[in-house]
């Protein structure tokens, strides 16, 4: 069974955006509007979409989660030069992986190890 997406609850569709956009490239496939303005922003994650929810159906926490969301790298150190750059502080770090946070708190890893 493959992944078909991800969706995380966040404050701000356009400030989450920004971050899994403009900061780690995963395209933009869709973005649906409301009365409130922006109601969700999809974005391309590999065969799978990540979804960035102003609310999520379901039962689930309001804010980030102790959950990971991990995508695959190429280069970790050319990864903590453009976090540094764009003043996202790396939480940890393994020899194969970085350990961020996005904008809500969620748990977000950058890995170049390969299964």
């Amino acid at each position: 069974m493959d992944v078909h997406h991800i969706a995380l609850a966040v404050q701000d569709c356009e400030g989450s955006a920004r971050f899994y956009r403009d900061l780690l490239g995963l395209p933009e496939i869709q973005r649906q509007m409301d009365d409130a303005g922006v109601k969700s922003i999809w974005l391309e994650a590999g065969d799978a979409v990540l979804m960035l929810e102003r609310s999520l159906r379901g039962k689930g926490g309001a804010g980030g989660s102790g959950h990971l969301l991990c995508f695959a790298a190429d280069d970790l150190e050319r990864w903590q030069a453009r976090l540094r750059e764009a003043g996202v502080s790396v939480d940890d770090r393994t020899p194969n992986t970085l350990y961020i946070c996005d904008p809500d708190g969620h748990r977000v890893g950058l890995s170049v190890y390969r299964f």
